[in-house]
């Protein structure tokens, strides 16, 4: 026994020690000594439980500490002091025991933090890397990774090759390869060979620091149905005592009264449900969700109605080139990946969403972009370029057509945009962009539905014609389009059928998720804003994780009661059996023990996935627009 646990769990040492002294004197024959030892101690904790049992009922909390006071004490006055010694134990190592089983649950949710990295290893003017810890590190620096060594912030690969482990940031169990220019996420693992790169965060505004704030919030919290015990406090308390009296004026028999309320002690409903709860928390965060307090397990357990986002949610978040539509000019038609690579030059200059895909579209041809002799960003509308003696403009149809003659509004299909492009003062051209439906939204939904939320909405500000498109695609039967961040928030509100989830990813996102009953943020490319108003945080780039996380909230609801119904169960079946004589009370305090270890290991079912369910029904049905156009 060490020492740690004795200064941790000294009623445990102390019960086990009277044990040892009262078996050594009945060994002796000394019974009378054993009996006087063992009844003292037994009283003794007794009484500090009614101590508890009294500033408990002084804040006008209801317990199911009387039980075991009264069972204590039934004992020790009818003689059965083995019976009241082995309660004792009973009571003291609950508490040992519910640690363990909430340390086996919590395993997952702490290993983040028992992984966040301490140091780091930074290179300057060309000399031996020194090390430094990591709160020293700023944007800019030059840090080595050794191998199998933690990243300490956010940055971009340097060296031109690298793998890194992702598995406690996504889940992901395969190395993730990177190249020259990559993000490198904090908190990733390098892998067998050293590498440089350059941090673009400090360590609190790292990735890996925020999943650790989140992680210490949800594992210091307590869920509101951990409670639930203390609601069958009453009434299993006066079943418990009727039973008893019940059984000692029939058999007029005090003994049976102590026979029958040994076996009603509480441990079970004390322990089910907070392992229950912290075992879901574990699960979700080995999944890569990060739920931040238990008593949104219980919401997540009773969601009926779910608002999306649309950009960034729904969609990928960033549109893709489906169509370079040239036009013929006075010089003739531009070769389409000339005119798209004007058109990335240009965008080099802008900071709209959809400069970033026309970019990507022109190196993923491996064109090579120009810089620019001069450049003008008009703000939301495009941006005018000077190349050399050749002008771009390139954006809205409108801003373009002022600088290009001969400018024409280029046909598109639901769902889809174009940037208009003009080359030295006449129209060249169009982009053809879309923001595809991520590929497993379709599915996510069907499967939320079968997990049972009917009310399904898509809150965008996006055109309505846009939204019906998509919601078509992944089967919603709801719209509100064109709305505001506080239009959103005013959706949420008014919905009926509660409690409400919130799906969303951006800034513009923060205030609708704080709104909801349960706001999930798609974390992975979502801001900091969204992350920190909302109650569930998502670490991959990936929608499926919302049903799993409705799923998982559910199941630790579910084991939760069933746990607790065990443990109420058997210990009614003993306290029928006790009552009639048929368990004598060293018996009863034995078998105790076994329906807490049963209520344990059902708890602990938390920690795994129901078995799969059958087929998914897809239920898409007649879009309704709710947009401020429809109302």
């Amino acid at each position: 026994m060490t020492l740690g646990f004795i200064n941790r769990y000294p009623l445990v040492v102390a019960t086990l020690l009277c044990g040892v002294a009262v078996a050594s004197f009945l060994l002796v024959g000394q019974d009378s000594a054993a009996q006087w030892l063992a009844s003292g101690f037994s009283l003794f904790v007794a009484a500090r439980l009614a101590v508890g049992m009294v500033r408990a009922l002084a804040r006008g909390r209801w317990g199911i500490d009387l039980l075991a006071v009264t069972a204590v004490v039934s004992t020790v006055l009818v003689g059965e002091y083995i019976a009241s010694l082995i309660i004792v134990l009973m009571l003291s190592g609950g508490q040992a025991l519910e640690d363990f089983a909430q340390g086996r649950a919590k395993r997952e949710l702490t290993a983040l933090l028992e992984r966040a990295p301490q140091v780091a290893h930074r290179e300057r003017d060309g000399g031996p890397p020194e090390e430094i810890s990591v709160e020293q590190v700023v944007p800019g620096d030059l840090l080595l990774l050794r191998p199998a060594e933690v990243v300490p912030v956010d940055g971009v690969l340097v060296s031109d090759f690298g793998s890194f482990d992702e598995s406690a940031l996504t889940g992901e169990s395969l190395p993730v390869e990177r190249t020259a220019g990559d993000p490198v996420l904090s908190g990733s693992v390098n892998g067998e060979a050293a590498v440089r790169m350059q941090a673009t965060a400090s360590v609190g505004d790292s990735q890996y620091s925020r999943i650790v704030a989140l992680v210490r919030e949800a594992s210091a919290s307590r869920a509101p149905v951990v409670r639930l015990a203390d609601r069958y406090a009453v009434p299993f308390t006066a079943f418990a005592f009727l039973l008893a009296g019940a059984a000692w004026l029939a058999s007029g028999d005090p003994g049976r009264f102590a026979e029958v309320l040994v076996v009603a002690t509480p441990c079970p409903l004390l322990i089910a449900a907070p392992v229950a709860f912290v075992g879901g928390m574990g699960r979700a965060a080995r999944s890569g969700i990060i739920i931040k307090n238990g008593g949104t397990l219980e919401k997540l357990s009773r969601v009926r109605t779910v608002a999306f986002d649309k950009t960034g949610t729904l969609t990928g978040g960033r549109p893709v080139l489906l169509e370079i539509r040239a036009m013929d000019g006075p010089a003739g038609q531009l070769p389409a990946d000339e005119l798209l690579r004007l058109a990335a030059s240009a965008e080099q200059y802008s900071s709209h969403v959809l400069a970033a895909s026309v970019m990507e579209a022109a190196e993923a041809r491996g064109l090579v972009l120009v810089p620019a002799r001069d450049a003008t960003e008009h703000a939301t509308h495009g941006v005018i370029a000077d190349f050399g003696g050749r002008a771009v403009v390139i954006g809205k149809r409108r801003f373009v057509a002022e600088e290009a003659r001969g400018t024409v509004k280029t046909p598109l299909a639901s769902g889809q945009m174009a940037v208009y492009i003009g080359v030295d003062g006449a129209y060249a051209g169009a982009l053809v962009l879309s923001d595809a439906v991520r590929p497993n939204a379709a599915s996510t939904l069907e499967q939320l539905r079968r997990l049972g939320l009917d009310e399904m909405i898509m809150l965008t500000g996006d055109a309505r014609e846009t939204a019906e498109h998509i919601a078509r695609e992944v089967g919603l039967d709801r719209i509100q389009a064109e709305c505001l961040p506080a239009d959103k928030v005013e959706t949420v509100r008014a919905l009926p059928r509660r409690p409400v989830m919130m799906v969303g990813d951006g800034v513009n996102d923060a205030p609708v998720l704080a709104a909801a009953d349960v706001g999930v943020a798609m974390g992975a490319k979502g801001s900091t804003a969204a992350s920190e108003s909302a109650d569930v945080v998502i670490m991959l780039d990936d929608l499926s994780k919302v049903a799993q996380a409705v799923e998982i909230g559910q199941r630790s609801i579910k084991v939760a009661l069933q746990s607790i119904w065990i443990g109420i169960l058997l210990s009614v079946g003993l306290m029928v059996a006790a009552a009639f004589g048929h368990i004598p009370a060293v018996a009863g305090a034995l078998s105790q023990e076994l329906v807490d270890l049963a209520t344990i290991l059902n708890a602990l079912r938390a920690l795994v996935p129901a078995r799969a369910a059958g087929g998914i029904r897809s239920q898409p049905g007649r879009i309704r627009d709710y947009s401020r156009a429809g109302e």
